[in-house]
């Protein structure tokens, strides 16, 4: 039996106990009260050493458990903030990547557009050459047909 038990076993015994007539006082029996208390004596040093045991062990398990999670809390901040600066460093690549592929369209674009005007002004060049060509060949071919002409008057001249 622990302290408490024997102690709660002599408050069980005093209240059983005979009361004595017109007064507050009962009958114990001594002996027995006393070894029931001399009990809880020896073994209430024990109960409380083991209670100061248990209660150090709670406070070193509690202590344990805060410094555990205080290093959980640290690294899982460490992690998340890792986690952000590893997001902010992919959305900065996206962002010049998509910089990056903006300023190639618009410099294909641009050589596009310079390129068509290039080609316009030289295809400009040549219609206007091929139109000359056109021209000339427009006027030979008049000419030829003029010098049959002559021919056949030439002929004429010399039959007479």
């Amino acid at each position: 039996m622990d302290s408490i038990e024997k102690l709660s076993t002599a408050i069980t015994l005093i209240e059983e106990a005979r009361g004595v007539p017109l007064s507050a006082s009962c009958v114990v029996h001594r002996g027995e009260i006393l070894e029931i208390l001399d009990g809880a004596r020896v073994a209430l040093p024990q109960d409380l050493f083991s209670a100061e045991d248990i209660l150090a062990q709670r406070d070193n398990l509690i202590e344990e458990g805060r410094s555990a999670s205080e290093q959980m809390i640290a690294s899982a901040r460490e992690e998340v903030a890792r986690m952000i600066e590893q997001t902010a460093i992919v959305q900065a690549a996206r962002d010049e990547a998509q910089r990056i592929l903006d300023d190639a369209r618009a410099l294909a674009a641009d050589e596009r557009a310079e390129v068509e005007s290039y080609i316009d002004g030289r295809l400009a060049t040549l219609e206007v050459i091929l139109n000359k060509t056109m021209d000339a060949v427009a006027r030979g071919r008049e000419r030829l047909d003029g010098a049959n002409d002559k021919d056949v008057l030439s002929q004429l001249a010399d039959d007479n």
